[in-house]
C-alpha cells in the first residue's frame, strides 16, 4: 500500500509523570508512516484528492498540546486515534513518539514508543429469548455503537430459531452485526460482556435462557486459543442462527481456519 511519511515533526508540550515536566514542558519528536491509497491524487494532481500533510501536522500539534498526559504511551495513542477517526482514507498508522529531553540523567539519545493502529472489522452474533427480545437486541446494538472508538457498520435482519443444547426454553431471536473498532479483541470482548450485564443477562444454566447473548465471530482474520476469547467462534460453522444472518451481510467473509466463505459454510451444512 502507498504511504505518507511525516518525519521528525518537533512538538512542544507538557507531558510527563513529574510535575516539573508538566510545569516547564519539553520537546517531543514525532515520526508517522500512514498507509493509504495515493493513486487518485497521483493521477489527478488535485490537493482535494490527497491527505493534506501540512494541515495534518498542525492538527497533530493542536491535539498534542490540548491535554497534559503522564505517559507518552497515552499521548501517542491519542494521536493515532485522531488520525484514524478524522481521515477515513487511512488504513494504518505507524507512529513513533520520541522524548529527547526526558529526565533520565544518563547519556541517551531518547526514549520512545512506537504504536501501530488500524481499524478492525468484527462480526458479532446477537441472540435473545427472554422478555422483549427485539428491544434487547436493539439496545445491544445501541450500546455497541456507543463504545469508545467503535462504530456499527451494518446489521442483519432478525430470524426466529429453536434453542440448541438446552431445548426446554423459548425460541430465540438472532442476528449478526458488523462493526469497525480500534479496540483490541480482548478489550472488545470485555465491553461485550459488560453490555450483557447491563441488559440483565444472568449466567445460571449452560445454553439456558438469556436476555442477550453477544458472541464475537470474526475479528479480522485473527485466530486465538485464549479461553477469554476464542477466534473464530468455534461452533459458528455448525449454527444456522449464525450463518443465515451472517450470510445476509457478509456472504463472502472468509473463515480463517476452514478457508470457506459464509455462503460455502451454509452450503456445507445443507442450510442454504
Amino acid at each position: 500500500m502507498d504511504q505518507l511519511i511525516i518525519k521528525d515533526l518537533e512538538l512542544f508540550a507538557y507531558h510527563g509523570v513529574n510535575q516539573e515536566e508538566k510545569n516547564m514542558g519539553q520537546k517531543f519528536i514525532l515520526d508517522a508512516t500512514i498507509d493509504l491509497d495515493l493513486s487518485v491524487a497521483g493521477d489527478n494532481d488535485a490537493i482535494g484528492s490527497a491527505l493534506h500533510y501540512a494541515k495534518l501536522c498542525h492538527e497533530l500539534q493542536d491535539v498534542f498540546t490540548q491535554t497534559k498526559h503522564d505517559l507518552i504511551e497515552r499521548a501517542a495513542t491519542v494521536l493515532c486515534h485522531y488520525i484514524l477517526n478524522h481521515y477515513s482514507q487511512v488504513a494504518t498508522v505507524d507512529l513513533t513518539l520520541k522524548k529527547p529531553w526526558a529526565p533520565i540523567h544518563l547519556p541517551i539519545d531518547y526514549p520512545a514508543v512506537r504504536l501501530v493502529r488500524r481499524w478492525h472489522k468484527v462480526y458479532i452474533a446477537l441472540g435473545s429469548n427472554l422478555g422483549d427480545k427485539q428491544e434487547h437486541i436493539n439496545q445491544a446494538l445501541e450500546h455497541i455503537n456507543a463504545l469508545q472508538h467503535t462504530q456499527l457498520v451494518k446489521s442483519s435482519s432478525l430470524i426466529i430459531t429453536s434453542p440448541v443444547g438446552y431445548t426446554d426454553q423459548d425460541d430465540f431471536l438472532n442476528g449478526v452485526c458488523e462493526v469497525k473498532t480500534l479496540l483490541s479483541a480482548s478489550r472488545l470482548m470485555d465491553a461485550l460482556l459488560d453490555i450483557e450485564k447491563k441488559l440483565g443477562r444472568i449466567r445460571t444454566t449452560h445454553w439456558g435462557p438469556r436476555t442477550i447473548d453477544l458472541d464475537m465471530l470474526y475479528y479480522d482474520d485473527l485466530v486465538t486459543d485464549d479461553p477469554h476469547i476464542i477466534l473464530p467462534h468455534p461452533r459458528m460453522n455448525e449454527r444456522r442462527f449464525v450463518l443465515e444472518p451472517l450470510n445476509e451481510i457478509a456472504p463472502y467473509a472468509l473463515h480463517p481456519l476452514l478457508k470457506k466463505r459464509t455462503f460455502e459454510l451454509l452450503n456445507a451444512q445443507g442450510l442454504a
